[in-house]
C-alpha cells in the first residue's frame, strides 16, 4: 500500500548547467536538420569543457547534400545557443570557444530497420502522470524547475543581472494524506558574477523569487534554506565542471518520482523510442489521470530495433484506478497507434520544436500553437472515457 505521509525530493538544473548546455546545442542542431528535411534522422551528442565544444553523432538524410549545408552551420548554431544562454566569462566565451565538428553519415546497418518503419532502437521507456500538481506533474520537480526558470528570467530581464547562467535546485517536499501540502529545505546554489557576494547575500537576492515561485504557505519557519552552501560560485558553466548531452535524464522526466528507461532525449529524432515513445507514455499516461480514470499513472512501452509494433504495453496506476488496471491498459493500447510511425504522426513530431525541451524538463509544459509539445495536450480524455 502506498505511503500516505512521506518527504520527497527532486533536484532540477539551469539551462547554463554544463550538461545542459549540450542538450541544448544537441537539439538546436536537430532543429536545424528538421528544417532542412522533415525525415532527417540524426542523433547527435555534445560534450563541452573549457573553452571548447565537440559536436559528435550520426545523420541521414535523402539528400546529403544538406548535411554538408548543415554542418557548415553548426558553428554558429553552437555559438548562438552559447550567447543566449549568457556565457561571456574567461573560460567559456560563445565568440571564442573553439567547436570541433564531428558528424557523419548514419550507419546504413542502423538505417535499415528504420527504413523498414521499425523501432530505431530497443528499449524500455516510461510515462506518468500525477494529479497533485495542475500540470499533472509530481510537484518537487515541476516546482524545481520553476525556480531555475523564474530566476533565468529575471537574470535575462537585469533583474538579477549579478547572477550567472549555471544554476542548480533542489526542494524535499512533504505530503501528508498524499497530497504535497508543504516545503521541508530549500537547496540552491548559482552562479554569481560579483565575487564579493556571500552566501547570505545571494540569499537575500533569490529568496523572493523562490517565495513568488512555491505555492502559498509552503514555507515556513521551520523550512531549511541551503543558497551557495559551499560558499562562493563563481566559475561556472563547462569551465568549471565539463558538459555532455544526456547525463540529466531524471531532471528531464519526473524528478525520481517514477521509473526511467534510461534512455536520453536530447539530440535524438523521433524514429528513436528513446525519445519519441517516452513522450507517449507520457500523453497516455496524462490523459488517463486528466480523464479522472486515475489520480497516478505509470504507463510502460517496449520496442526491439526493427519492429514497429511495440513488444509490450503495461499500466500501472497504483491503487487509484477507478477500475481494474487491465482495463485502462487496454483501452490506453486502443487509444492510438504506438509504432514509431503511429506516434510520429499522432503527435506530428517531424518539427522543429525540441530545441525549446532542453532545459526545465520535457514534461509538464504547456503545448503550443506550432506542435511544441504536443504530447501534453490532453486530447485523449473521450477518447479513453468511451473505451472504458
Amino acid at each position: 500500500m502506498a505511503r500516505a505521509n512521506y518527504i520527497f525530493t527532486s533536484e532540477s538544473v539551469s539551462e547554463g548547467h554544463p550538461d545542459k548546455i549540450c542538450d541544448q546545442i544537441s537539439d538546436a542542431i536537430l532543429d536545424a536538420f528538421l528544417t532542412e528535411e522533415e525525415m532527417a534522422r540524426v542523433a547527435c551528442e555534445t560534450f563541452a569543457t573549457t573553452n571548447r565544444v565537440v559536436i559528435g553523432g550520426e545523420v541521414g538524410l535523402a539528400d546529403q547534400s544538406k548535411l554538408k549545408l548543415v554542418k557548415s552551420n553548426v558553428e554558429a548554431i553552437v555559438r548562438k545557443c552559447v550567447r543566449d544562454i549568457g556565457y561571456e566569462q574567461k573560460g567559456f566565451h560563445w565568440e571564442t570557444l573553439s567547436i570541433d565538428n564531428l558528424l557523419h553519415e548514419q550507419s546504413a546497418h542502423i538505417a535499415q530497420g528504420v527504413d523498414n518503419k521499425g523501432a530505431g532502437d530497443q528499449g524500455i521507456m516510461f510515462g506518468y502522470a500525477t494529479d497533485e500538481t495542475p500540470e499533472l506533474m509530481p510537484a518537487p520537480i515541476q516546482y524545481s524547475h520553476a525556480i531555475l526558470r523564474n530566476l533565468a528570467e529575471a537574470r535575462h530581464s537585469g533583474a538579477l543581472s549579478q547572477l550567472g547562467p549555471d544554476a542548480k535546485s533542489q526542494i524535499s517536499v512533504r505530503y501528508k494524506n498524499g497530497k504535497p501540502v508543504g516545503v521541508t529545505s530549500i537547496v540552491l546554489s548559482t552562479q554569481h558574477l560579483d565575487e564579493t557576494l556571500s552566501s547570505s547575500d545571494v540569499r537575500d537576492l533569490v529568496e523572493p523569487y523562490i517565495r513568488k515561485t512555491l505555492p502559498k504557505d509552503w514555507i515556513s519557519a521551520e523550512t531549511e534554506w541551503h543558497v551557495n552552501p559551499t560558499g562562493k560560485f563563481v566559475i561556472g558553466g563547462p569551465d568549471g565542471d565539463a558538459g555532455l548531452t544526456g547525463r540529466k535524464i531524471i531532471v528531464d522526466t519526473y524528478g525520481g518520482a517514477a521509473p526511467h528507461g534510461g534512455g536520453a532525449f536530447s539530440g535524438k529524432d523521433p524514429t528513436k523510442v528513446d525519445r519519441s515513445a517516452a513522450y507517449a507514455a507520457r500523453y497516455l499516461a496524462k490523459n488517463v489521470v486528466a480523464a479522472n480514470l486515475a489520480k497516478r499513472c505509470t504507463i510502460q512501452l517496449s520496442y526491439a530495433i526493427g519492429v514497429a509494433k511495440p513488444l509490450s504495453i503495461y499500466c500501472d496506476t497504483h491503487g487509484t484506478g477507478q477500475m481494474p488496471d487491465e482495463i485502462i491498459e487496454k483501452a490506453v493500447s486502443q487509444a492510438m497507434d504506438l509504432t514509431p510511425v503511429g506516434i510520429i504522426d499522432h503527435l506530428k513530431l517531424r518539427r522543429p520544436v525540441y530545441a525549446r525541451t532542453a532545459a526545465y524538463g520535457h514534461f509538464g509544459r504547456t503545448a503550443t500553437d506550432d506542435g511544441g509539445f504536443s504530447w501534453e495536450k490532453t486530447d485523449l480524455v473521450d477518447t479513453l472515457k468511451s473505451s472504458v
